[in-house]
């Protein structure tokens, strides 16, 4: 018989850790920042995707005007104002409605956080129109965070494929020459400090025209790493005292995120950007149901990441 390990325990009980403690968990908080995944079709495969993101991955389908239009009108009728909404992928410009779904978003009042590889999808005439004309009409609203694995072209590509980085550079160029409000999103190598790493994104930034200051932390987003299958400690009740960790910081106090699923007739809610497969976190099909009972802290990303990592997706 095989024996069971305290590791093998560990994130299986929503309400208790495997050493039999209260599992910590997360109240609602108001909404800061909703996202929409449009799906996790992307032109590229990175090593590391944590959404399982590739050219092939249809497990979470394109979203398309009629389904964010509800839960803007929903964010509408809080009464609350505008808000900050957020696109992810796969790769947002990819999907055929996402100029639409911009428009509808800013045409509303809202901030526009969308994260990109600033590859081809994005250089495809049509969609440069379309960015053009936004830019024109909402550019103070809008910022476009692309994702640079590293400031070095050897370490980019290793995560990313051969050429990437080229094709990347060129993508915030692009962006730059045309007035975007342009933000990174990188990691910092096991090599180098974090300063270090904030002069080496500064350097590149500078080289492609980009007025970026990589003090900025909105800026300049160095995400802590988070690996399948690592084994971080459980967080409990007393984690927040213990680390001086407030839990209206964690994501899931003001965010939410809408998937479609292949298959499903409709879009729902997850709790938050980075667990989009666990059945644990979907939460319902509209905001109100979405946040109306708290978020038990029971997956490894959730100590990983925001817990004792400090990560966040919102701007």
């Amino acid at each position: 018989m095989a024996h069971t390990t305290l590791i093998d325990q560990k994130f299986q009980d929503p309400f208790v850790t495997a050493k039999g403690e209260t599992r910590a968990s997360v109240d609602w908080r108001g909404l800061k920042t909703l996202w929409l995944n449009t799906g996790t079709l992307c032109n590229i495969e990175c090593v590391n995707c944590y959404i399982k993101s590739s050219p092939t991955n249809d497990d979470l389908v394109y979203l398309t005007s009629a389904d964010v239009t509800p839960y803007l009108d929903e964010i509408d009728a809080l009464g609350h104002g505008p808000k900050e909404i957020g696109i992810t992928g796969g790769e947002p410009f990819m999907c055929p409605d996402i100029l639409d779904i911009m428009s509808d978003i800013l045409s509303r009042g809202h901030t526009l956080l969308l994260l990109t590889n600033a590859m081809r999808p994005m250089m495809r005439p049509k969609v440069q129109a379309g960015l053009v004309r936004l830019q024109q009409e909402y550019g103070p609203q809008m910022s476009l965070r692309v994702s640079m694995d590293h400031h070095a072209r050897d370490l980019h590509d290793a995560e990313r494929g051969a050429g990437s980085y080229d094709i990347a550079c060129e993508g915030l160029k692009w962006l730059g020459a045309n007035g975007f409000r342009v933000a990174i999103a990188g990691r910092q190598a096991l090599s180098e400090d974090e300063q270090q790493a904030r002069a080496g994104y500064g350097a590149l930034a500078s080289s492609l025209g980009l007025k970026l200051d990589p003090s900025d932390p909105k800026q300049l987003v160095l995400f802590p790493e988070m690996i399948e299958g690592d084994s971080p400690p459980e967080i409990t009740t007393a984690c927040w005292g213990i680390l001086d960790v407030d839990p209206a910081d964690m994501m899931c106090a003001t965010q939410r995120m809408v998937v479609r699923r292949k298959g499903a007739g409709k879009a729902t809610v997850t709790a938050c950007t980075l667990l989009a497969y666990d059945k644990e976190f979907e939460l319902g099909d509209t905001l109100e149901s979405a946040t109306a009972e708290p978020v038990q802290l029971n997956h490894a990303w959730c100590a990983s990441f925001c817990v004792l990592g400090g990560g966040s997706c919102s701007a």
